[in-house]
């Protein structure tokens, strides 16, 4: 699929902390968190660079990125692939862009140095094998959820 459709938009909005992974200068990759991430529309999703140098310079260099956001309850992910740019906050794109930070992350926007927007090529919805073998989301939901819980204990 080549644009994202409500299930990966909902499961985004949800698990918003997404793992970007870029191309080091040598060839190696890099994954770096980011967790400031809004859905532009159906073939753009964009986050608010406050402290990434190197995934910044990586896509400057080369813009080729995927991001994977995961549901860890339902065991579920939204990969992403596609082509980034780095838009400066007050260039005419990133003035179309702060809306969309406004409402969701409004107290991070002064420490966004820039937007990174991303021109979605592809977008797979990825299950866990899990349900292969028959589970289904509640099962795997209340299980996991219980997991975390005795974590906070």
């Amino acid at each position: 699929m080549d644009h994202l459709n409500e299930p990966m938009k909902q499961l985004i909005r949800n698990f918003s902390a997404g793992a970007v992974a870029t191309v080091n200068a040598d060839g190696s990759p890099s994954v770096s968190p980011k967790a400031t991430f809004v859905i532009v529309d159906d073939n753009c999703i964009a986050y608010g660079n406050i402290r990434s140098p190197g995934t910044s310079r990586n896509l400057r260099e080369r813009p080729a990125v995927e991001v994977s956001f995961v549901d860890v309850l339902a065991r579920v992910a939204v990969r992403v692939s596609g082509s980034a740019e780095i838009v400066t906050k007050d260039s005419v794109p990133g003035q179309q862009l702060i809306a969309h930070f406004e409402a969701a992350w409004g107290p991070y926007l002064d420490v966004m140095r820039e937007f990174v927007c991303i021109t979605i090529s592809s977008a797979e919805l990825i299950t866990s094998p899990a349900y292969d073998v028959g589970l289904k989301r509640d099962e795997l939901v209340k299980t996991n959820f219980e997991k975390l819980v005795k974590l906070i204990d």
